[in-house]
């Protein structure tokens, strides 16, 4: 069973028109997995004819690579794939966020306990899932920080988040297929 997502009532711009799903990838320092879900989910929207209708996003729930590219490692295997990363730049996530993004996608469960602290309040926890949630690997319950590791480990890393992009895109798809109007 796949976790509910973003109530479609909250997706009309209040001057009628529709609003994006706003997806918002979150990791620990927002170097490795973080951004590599933003591209790949970038690029996974954009093969999909979804652009304009899903808006993509990462972050981090630390501070410490505040302005940071990422990590040298996902940019290479990022090159190796033909996407490139390079543009983005590590932040936190803000108070902000929490009104802005419509599902908030973990790396794991240090990662999740830390978001959850930062919320504004207990209702917002139903928009915190998992990285592989929507996926094939819905039963992996994390998507494994590469950081201290080889190169093979942004392998597996990008490996695991283009079956869950894909499948979230799907899940996507379907819901705003079911929207109204």
């Amino acid at each position: 069973m796949q976790p509910a997502a973003a109530d479609d009532a909250r997706h009309r711009d209040p001057h009628g028109g529709e609003r994006p799903v706003r997806v918002l990838f979150v990791c620990w320092g927002n170097i490795c997995r973080s951004p590599t879900a933003e591209g790949v989910m970038a690029r996974a929207v954009e093969q999909a004819g979804l652009a304009g209708r899903v808006e993509v996003d990462s972050a981090g729930t630390s501070a410490e690579h505040l302005g940071d590219r990422p990590d040298r490692r996902a940019l290479a295997e990022a090159d190796r794939r033909g996407l490139d990363l390079r543009s983005q730049r590590a932040r936190r996530v803000t108070r902000a966020d929490w009104d802005r993004f419509d599902l908030f996608l973990v790396a794991d469960g240090s990662v999740e306990r830390s978001l959850l602290r930062s919320a504004p309040g207990p209702g917002y926890a139903a928009k915190v899932h998992r990285m592989t949630a929507f996926g094939p690997d819905a039963d992996v319950d994390e998507v494994p920080d590469p950081y201290y590791g080889g190169g093979d480990g942004f392998a597996h890393v990008f490996d695991l988040l283009e079956r869950a992009c894909d499948g979230l895109v799907g899940h996507l798809r379907a819901q705003l297929d079911r929207r109204p109007g």
